[in-house]
Formats: structure tokens, C-alpha cells, sequence
């Protein structure tokens, strides 16, 4: 009798999935297994990163040049996911999978959830594996974390909450990391000085002295008692970013802990006192570091000299020096120069020298930044012949002076009128092949400018065109150079006149002296300059015309301003913005409203960082529109408290938008405030009143014109002999 046939169901019985953990080891000639469960489910295609080398020459090594781009990128273009896959390719194959999940939905959701939920289990190695991956949104990581740890049975190890606040920090989520005691608590795993440890050195590294300090507190509530290296880790932090006091409040539960203190730890906290000027509780602990561990040595000292040198306190430099002297210690090369080239910047020159002299005695190692700190600091004091005595005594030490030394011995010589033996000392730098620069020649050039030596000028112009030097950009920082200087601008006139024979003139050099000529007080003269631009058939630039725009509103004539600005919009170009003001003021002081306001908002529209006053003056227009004389008042007592003075274009500004928003009865009220308020005078008053009723009348009148044009009435009035000139 044949087998009873099985019911229809067992026929269908669903496969069980099937589990596995890993791949074989890849060989030569398979290197990736691919298409299993947890790998890479997205099949690549290897034509598509393959080089093509058909379409290429042989490759030949003597041409092949490292440097060049076309050898840095390669040929072919990278995939998005590259990135990703190159990452994962270190993972196991089921953090593989996971992370692959989170880069697939991006977001955490139920069907991320679902995809989860085939893993029969999560076990704390790849809970940390998968945290440790950086290409995941941290959000996405986070709800990964405590989704984990809601699986029956399961554990956070103390590898899982190590890795969780790490990636908390990378993440920028430390607030969040500091709550990690206090969840391994919750879930009955009890923080150790492990987890403080990480924690603290997370915010040591970033600079957050005060999260540092919060850390140690928690770390005392939880009672766990850090060992001598946390605390020194902990102090280092809090003195590094400013919190000294705090420091020692730790140093303080430090002792009552009954630790012995480290050589680290007495210099983290000898040099936050250097820091912060606290000499006495300094050498307090200097002599606590002798009694208790050892005598500082000349590395100490000279870590203690560094910290006032960089605060500046020589006087506390030359204090921590004797107490040196006292201890015993001989300092080496570095405390020598750290502390002279701090006198030498801090003017106190022969100081310094006195320590080079001792330095040298000693038979110590004499930098070459040395003696450039010392004869700098003797140009800089006037005491040229010392800085020269320098200079002979570092060659036959037999170093080689450098560019720098020369150019502050120029310097000095030059500020001493000896321009000869500057010139000789730059014929040097030539022979010694250094590449002078026009920091070198720049002393030289004035100072032939000062004793009116302008064939030699030429001369020294003609011989730096030879080594290279581009003349038009040397002569412009020349020129710019000596304007600043007291009696400058004659001096500049007359090398300027003296070059215009040689044709060494440009504009650039015509836009420093009007410029020049104008803060000066001699608008006529700049003017004059610019007229002759014009006539040497030179075409002057937005900037010359600017210049010219400024010295023509100085002297009153505002029309011929507002052509120049004409031409400036004619050239593309944006007039600048003291030109823009002037205009406004300009325009403002003859009644020009419409002008005065339209320039404002061109002013605020091409130009960023505009005049704050112009911006008031859109403010005062915009609450004119309430027709509220108190409002505008209001706008003009906080442009007074933010120290923008109310001026001629504020009350312009009154004028144009009362005329076109509200009354003429307002905008006297607001005259009459500012004057009580004294920011105009009675005869400011009467001029205003005047500008605001011809304007009320211009205003009038337009509108009765467009009313014309646009009822088509104008050729009825032409038949009826009426004209119309406007």
C-alpha cells in the first residue's frame, strides 16, 4: 500500500533563514564574495572604474612629471557611494549590513526597524562596531543605540557606552555625552574613572574648561576618585582656558585626597600662576616643589620665562631670572635668547645686551636671531653706531647677515640722514646675492627725497628697474608711504614734478596726491592736478574722479559734482563711499531733495557697509508714512544713541518724506523738536521751512501734471493757448 500523500500545507512549509557570520577569506582570484545577506547588496559594476588604456600613449618615465594635475586625479569619475563602500570594506559583514541600512533609508523609520529585525540578535562588539563608523547620521546612530539596548537579555558593555560617547563628541553632541554617567547608572552599569577619563579628555581637547570641571564634579558625586595623572589632566585643562581659581580648588581636593604631587603637576599650575601675574603663590610653589619633589630645573625656568614673555611681564621675567640665578641653575641658550629677544621688544635694549655679554662669556650658543633682535631694538632706540658694531661682530662670528637686518640698518641710517652708508649697506645685499625688496630701498628713496637728492632718486630708480623691481607699483607704495609723513605731501609734490620730466607719472600716483592734497586742506591745488590729468591725455578712473568729486562739493560747486558722478555711473563703475556722502550733503545743503534721496538709495544698494546715516534717513522716509511727528522724533532720539549724529540729510530726509506721505504741519513739528533737542540751530529751522515748502510745491505740482496726462487733458489746454512748462 503506497505512503499516505502529505496534507497540501506541508508542501509549502516556508524556508527558515538562514544565518551565517562572515566569508571565507578572499583569494587571488575571488577576491569579494558579494550577493550574500549581510554584504553589499548593490552589485558593482568593475567595467565602470576599470582604466581604459587604449585611447593612451605609452607611458614614458622621462616625461612623467609628479607635480602635474593630470597625474593627481584619475581618469575615471567616482561613484557616490565610493566613499561608503570604501569605509565599510573594514566592517564585518553584518555591521556591514547594518550601516548599508542606515546609508539606504537615511532616516530612522519602521522600515529601518523591520530591516533590524532580521538580525536574530545585536551583540555589544557590533553595537560598538557599528558606532565607531563615521559616514552615519548621528541621529539615525543614536536611535540604534537604545534600540539595542532594548533587546531581551541584552547588555551595553562598557566598550558600547565608550564608543557611544565618542561618537557623541564627533558628533557635536557633548552635552549629550555628559549625561552618559548617569545612563550606565540607570541601566546598572556603574560608571568607572574610564568613562570620566574619555569624557574629560573630549572637552580637554576642545577647549571647554568649564565642561571639564563639570565632569569632575559629577565624577566626585559618583564617587569614583581620580588617580594623579586625571587630575593633572583636569588642571591642565581649566588653566589652559583661563580658570585658575577653579584649578586650584581641584589642586585643594587634590591634597585632601592624600596624592603626591608630580613634576607636571607643579608646572601646570606654576605656569597658570605666571599666566595670570600671580608671582607670590608662585614661588609659594616653587618652594613647595623643592621641599616635597625637587629643584626646577633651567627647563622649568625657562617654561616660566615663556609664559610671562607672552603676557608681557618683563619685570616678572627678570624676577623668575634671579630667583634662577639664586637656585643655582645655569640657564642654557634657549632661557638666553627667550628672555633677550623679550627685552629687545619690550625697549629694553641694554638689558638685553648686558645678558649678551654674559651669553658670550659663558662660551654659549649665540643665535643669528640674536643679534637681529638686538640691532633692531638699537635702530629702534636711535643707537645706530651699536646696531653697526652688531652687524661687524655677527660676521666675524661667522654667521651671514640676512635681508631682515640689512632693512633695519637701512632703516636707522637713513632716520639718521647717513643715506650713503645705507646706499653701500644695499649695494651688499646685492653682492651677498640676498634679493633686496623694496622694504630695502624704501628708506632710501625718502630719505634722497628729504635732502632733495633727485638725480641719485633717479639713479636708484634706474638701478632697481635692473634688479627686477616693477617701478609703477614701487613709486605708488613711495608715494603712499611719504604722505603719511609730516611734511609729507610738499615733499611728495616735489619729487612728483621732478619724475613728470622723466615720464614716471601714471594715475594711480595722480589719485594719492589729490587724495592727499584733499585731507591736506588744499582743494584748489588737487583740482588743479586733476585738470592737468585731463590735459596730459591720460584717462582718468573712477577712483581720480572721486577725488575730484570730493574736492568740488569742498568748494561749493555741486553741479559740476553731480557730472562727475555721471561719468563715474558711465564707466560701470560705483563712486565711493565718501563720495556718495559728500554728494548727499551737497545736495542736501541747496535744496535738492529728490536728487539727495535717490542718490541715498543708490548709495545703500551698490555699496555694502553703507553710511549708518543714510539708513536712518530710509527709516525716517518709512515712518513718515504714519504722519506722525512724535514717531519720527522718536527714529531721531535712537540715531542719536547709537552716536549717528542727525544732520543736514536726516532733516532732507524729514523734507521728502512728510512732502510725500504727510504734512507740512508734522514736519514743522519735528524741526521744532530737533531744534530743542540742539541738533539744529533757529537760522537751520527757517532754511528747512523753506526747502519744505518749495518742495510741497514741486511735489503739488507733479501731481497735478500726472493728473493732466492721465486724463488726457493736455491737448484741451494746448486749444484753449494754455502751456504747460515743465
Amino acid at each position: 500500500m503506497p505512503p499516505p500523500c502529505p496534507p497540501p500545507g506541508a508542501l509549502t512549509k516556508p524556508n527558515k533563514p538562514y544565518f551565517f557570520y562572515g566569508h571565507r577569506k578572499p583569494t587571488q582570484s575571488r577576491p569579494t564574495v558579494r550577493g550574500g545577506l549581510f554584504s553589499n547588496r548593490q552589485t558593482v559594476n568593475p567595467e565602470k572604474f576599470r582604466r581604459s588604456t587604449a585611447a593612451h600613449e605609452p607611458f614614458d618615465l622621462q616625461k612623467w612629471d609628479p607635480d602635474d594635475e593630470a597625474n593627481r586625479k584619475p581618469p575615471y569619475g567616482k561613484d557616490p557611494s565610493e566613499k561608503f563602500f570604501s569605509l565599510a570594506k573594514n566592517l564585518s559583514p553584518i555591521a556591514r549590513y547594518i550601516v548599508d541600512a542606515f546609508r539606504k533609508h537615511k532616516q530612522w523609520s519602521p522600515q529601518l526597524v523591520q530591516e533590524l529585525n532580521r538580525l536574530r540578535r545585536v551583540t555589544p562588539t557590533l553595537v560598538t562596531e557599528v558606532l565607531k563608523f563615521p559616514d552615519v547620521d548621528p541621529r539615525v546612530s543614536s536611535k540604534f543605540f537604545h534600540w539595542a539596548g532594548k533587546q531581551k537579555g541584552y547588555k551595553h558593555d562598557f566598550a558600547c557606552y565608550n564608543a557611544y560617547a565618542y561618537f557623541l563628541n564627533r558628533s557635536n553632541h557633548f552635552r549629550e555625552a555628559d549625561q552618559l554617567p548617569e545612563l550606565m547608572h540607570m541601566q546598572g552599569k556603574p560608571p568607572t574613572e574610564k568613562q570620566f577619563e574619555i569624557l574629560i579628555r573630549m572637552h580637554a581637547d576642545s577647549n571647554r574648561g568649564l565642561r571639564v570641571h563639570y565632569v569632575y564634579e559629577k565624577m566626585k558625586k559618583f564617587g569614583v576618585k581620580p588617580r594623579v595623572f586625571l587630575y593633572n589632566r583636569i588642571m591642565d585643562a581649566l588653566v589652559k582656558t583661563n580658570h585658575l581659581d577653579l584649578a586650584m580648588s581641584v589642586y585643594r581636593d587634590f591634597k585632601e585626597e592624600g596624592l603626591s604631587e608630580e613634576n607636571v603637576t607643579y608646572m601646570i599650575l606654576i605656569k597658570g600662576l605666571c599666566k595670570a601675574g600671580r608671582l607670590d603663590e608662585m614661588f609659594d610653589l616653587v618652594d613647595r616643589m623643592r621641599k616635597n619633589l625637587c629643584k626646577p630645573d633651567v627647563f622649568a625656568y625657562t617654561a616660566m620665562v615663556k609664559v610671562l614673555v607672552s603676557e608681557g611681564n618683563l619685570n616678572g621675567c627678570l624676577t623668575v631670572w634671579e630667583e634662577m640665578k639664586k637656585d643655582g641653575v645655569e640657564p642654557d641658550s634657549m632661557a638666553y635668547s627667550t628672555l633677550i629677544m623679550a627685552l629687545c621688544e619690550g625697549k629694553f635694549v641694554d638689558k638685553g645686551y648686558e645678558l649678551f655679554k654674559e651669553m658670550k662669556g659663558r662660551n654659549c650658543l649665540i643665535d643669528r636671531a640674536i643679534y637681529g633682535s638686538l640691532i633692531e631694538a638699537y635702530v629702534v632706540d636711535g643707537k645706530v653706531g651699536s646696531a653697526c658694531d652688531l652687524l661687524k661682530d655677527l660676521i666675524n662670528s661667522g654667521y651671514r647677515a640676512d635681508l631682515a637686518i640689512y632693512n633695519s640698518l637701512i632703516k636707522g641710517l637713513c632716520n639718521s640722514k647717513l643715506v650713503d652708508r645705507a646706499y653701500k649697506l644695499f649695494q651688499a645685499t646685492i653682492r651677498e646675492d640676498l634679493q633686496p625688496d623694496f622694504n630695502t630701498v624704501n628708506p632710501i628713496l625718502i630719505c634722497y627725497a628729504e635732502l632733495k637728492k633727485l638725480d641719485d632718486f633717479c639713479k636708484l630708480l634706474e638701478q632697481m628697474q635692473k634688479l627686477g623691481f616693477s617701478i609703477n607699483e614701487s613709486l605708488l607704495d613711495f608715494f603712499s608711504g611719504v604722505v603719511e609723513k609730516n611734511d609729507g605731501v610738499a615733499i611728495a609734490m616735489e619729487v612728483f614734478e621732478f619724475l613728470k620730466i622723466r615720464n614716471y607719472i601714471n594715475v594711480p600716483i595722480y589719485n594719492i596726491l589729490m587724495d592727499a592734497l584733499f585731507k591736506n586742506g588744499d582743494e584748489s591745488k588737487a583740482l588743479s592736478l586733476f585738470h592737468e590729468l585731463k590735459d596730459a591725455d591720460l584717462a582718468p578712473d573712477s577712483s581720480t574722479l572721486c577725488n575730484a568729486i570730493l574736492c568740488y562739493i569742498k568748494i561749493g560747486d555741486v553741479r559740476e559734482a553731480c557730472n562727475l558722478y555721471n561719468a563715474v555711473k558711465e564707466m560701470s563703475s560705483v563712486p565711493s563711499i565718501d563720495a556718495y556722502y559728500a554728494l548727499v550733503k551737497g545736495l542736501s545743503g541747496i535744496g535738492e531733495v529728490d536728487a539727495a534721496m535717490v542718490l541715498v538709495r543708490d548709495c545703500l544698494a551698490h555699496v555694502t557697509g553703507g553710511p549708518m546715516e543714510f539708513k536712518y534717513a530710509l527709516t525716517v522716509i518709512h515712518v513718515c508714512k504714519s504722519n506722525d511727528a512724535r514717531k519720527v522724533v522718536e527714529v531721531v532720539g535712537e540715531m542719536a544713541e547709537q552716536g549717528c549724529t542727525p544732520s543736514s540729510i536726516t532733516c532732507t530726509a524729514v523734507v521728502y518724506g512728510m512732502c510725500k506721505h504727510g504734512s507740512i504741519e508734522e514736519a514743522r513739528s519735528v524741526f521744532l523738536s530737533m531744534r530743542e533737542s540742539k541738533f539744529i540751530s533757529e537760522a537751520d529751522v527757517i532754511v528747512y521751512d523753506e526747502f519744505l515748502i518749495d518742495h510741497m510745491k514741486e511735489t503739488t505740482a507733479d501731481l497735478v501734471l500726472s493728473g493732466i496726462k492721465f486724463f488726457g487733458l493736455e491737448s484741451k489746454l494746448k486749444a484753449k493757448g494754455v502751456v504747460i512748462n515743465r
